[in-house]
């Protein structure tokens, strides 16, 4: 083994070992009293949220094309180099809301996404438009004269992913919104040793929560302690142990042997109950010629996607009635290239997307595509407007809900209509978002199971707030794409 991967699978090993309520026993009690687990709703029903992370900044204006005359032609005069050729917007990529957009706008989605075209067609996707972080509504003139609070360091990456999954640019805590939701409902799994928290891409700020934290997997399974259960191995195994379950007097060294002792520990458990999933026979997808340069892409996703499901298969066994999964997709940062770099990409999370569905209708039990929702987030939108052969950081964007309890073939929230200069464009072709963050993923949270009362808990800028403090007030709490759970 290369040392690089030693290392690598040493550290994804500590980091899905980091799972339980964690160490500090005080924190934990003071958790519990604050988020009463009586107040999550009850029942012995299971429900799963995958998130698809398209981490670099996906360009929507591509994703989601207007087709009308009127509307094309702004979007093909703010970016000539990059529109798609409206001839191509053939009836094979429209797609026909049960609602229309105001003004008579019609739209198409990319030419890669078919599947995901069938499946909006379908019912069985709806689209979130022009969300981003926000802090309180903005409009041109208060963003470009400061009259109102903004998130701070708009338009760079590392900033607007932890904007996007903290739902908290006011604040500087790095814990995630479904970490949230974890410190919440944690408590409804019977096997509080696992964390509902399951991640394919390690550490990330999304699932990061104040007591639960997300263990981690890879397309492989549970990362195994390099060597530990090795019978050649048994003489380095005992000391190992002896290290491990020895009492330490200092805080950190507890810290750091519980998590090297549950990652030991969870291995096993977790490995046990995967090799109880029979293998699933809903077949890879395969890439259409031309699509080459999306095969990394797919085969990261494919392998992701099936473990995910195979997790979902094994929540019983595992003993979890919730989990939340999260599943990172690299390559969206379009400075360049973006009309054959973003067609690739785009074509391979529509094959995944499907293959995911196709599992979860013919091989998982009946009545779970009811009970997982997918969900796509992304550092920002992109701007309207062309640097040459690609487009820069934006702000507000489009995102796909899809799963059996989505209310889909719908469009919630008004699409940009992609007018320079007008009181969307921030000033330099970036949209500024008209629904937050928070409103996207308090509507997850809401069919996840989080009680209303405590909605307010986890995404406190959805509170009803003095104006001069911000906050969303008079402005929707329910975007309405999920059936009430």
């Amino acid at each position: 083994m290369k040392r690089r991967d030693f290392i690598k699978r040493n550290l994804l090993a500590a980091l899905g070992g980091a799972s339980l309520y964690g160490q500090f026993g005080n924190l934990k009690v003071l958790q519990a009293a604050a988020l009463d687990s009586s107040t999550a709703k009850g029942g012995s029903d299971y429900k799963a949220l995958v998130c698809l992370f398209l981490n670099g900044g996906n360009d929507n204006i591509n994703t989601i094309i207007p087709r009308d005359n009127t509307t094309y032609a702004r979007y093909s005069s703010a970016r000539p180099e990059l529109a798609i050729p409206q001839a191509e917007l053939t009836a094979a990529t429209h797609i026909t809301p049960n609602t229309a957009q105001s003004d008579g706008r019609q739209y198409a989605l990319h030419p890669s996404l078919s599947e995901i075209r069938n499946l909006f067609e379908a019912q069985r996707c709806a689209i979130v438009a022009n969300v981003g972080p926000l802090i309180e509504p903005v409009t041109r003139t208060q963003y470009q004269t400061g009259s109102v609070a903004v998130p701070p360091q708009l338009f760079s990456h590392n900033d607007q992913q932890v904007f996007w999954q903290t739902s908290r640019p006011d604040s500087t805590q790095k814990i995630g919104w479904a970490g949230r939701i974890a410190d919440l409902l944690q408590s409804q799994n019977t096997n509080q040793s696992l964390s509902m928290s399951l991640s394919l891409a390690g550490q990330n700020t999304l699932q990061t929560g104040s007591t639960v934290q997300p263990y981690s997997i890879s397309a492989n399974g549970a990362e195994e302690r390099a060597g530990y259960f090795e019978s050649w191995n048994s003489e380095r195994r005992a000391a190992v142990d002896a290290l491990l379950d020895a009492s330490h007097s200092h805080i950190l060294e507890r810290a750091v042997s519980g998590v090297q002792r549950r990652s030991i520990d969870l291995y096993q458990d977790v490995s046990n109950a995967l090799a109880g999933v029979p293998d699933f026979t809903t077949p890879v997808p395969t890439l259409e010629p031309g699509f080459e340069g999306a095969q990394e892409t797919l085969d990261r996703l494919v392998g992701d996607l099936r473990m995910v499901a195979r997790m979902i298969a094994a929540q019983s066994t595992l003993g979890q009635r919730r989990q939340v999964f999260f599943v990172d997709i690299g390559g969206w940062d379009f400075h360049d290239r973006l009309i054959f770099d973003q067609a690739n990409q785009l074509r391979a999370v529509s094959l995944g997307v499907q293959m995911f569905q196709d599992i979860i209708a013919n091989e998982l039990p009946s009545g779970m595509d009811q009970q997982i929702t997918t969900f796509t987030a992304s550092d920002f939108g992109r701007t309207m407007t062309a640097n040459g052969d690609g487009t820069d950081h934006g702000w507000g964007g489009e995102h796909f809900v899809i799963g059996g309890a989505v209310n889909g073939r719908e469009i919630y929230g008004d699409m940009p209509a992609l007018m320079l200069g007008s009181e969307e464009d921030a000033g330099w072709g970036q949209i500024i978002p008209k629904l937050a963050v928070d409103q996207y993923a308090a509507t997850l949270a809401r069919w996840f199971g989080v009680t209303e009362s405590n909605i307010d808990m986890i995404f406190p800028l959805l509170g009803e707030f003095p104006a001069a403090s911000g906050g969303f007030v008079n402005t929707y709490r329910d975007l309405g794409f999920m059936q009430p759970g």
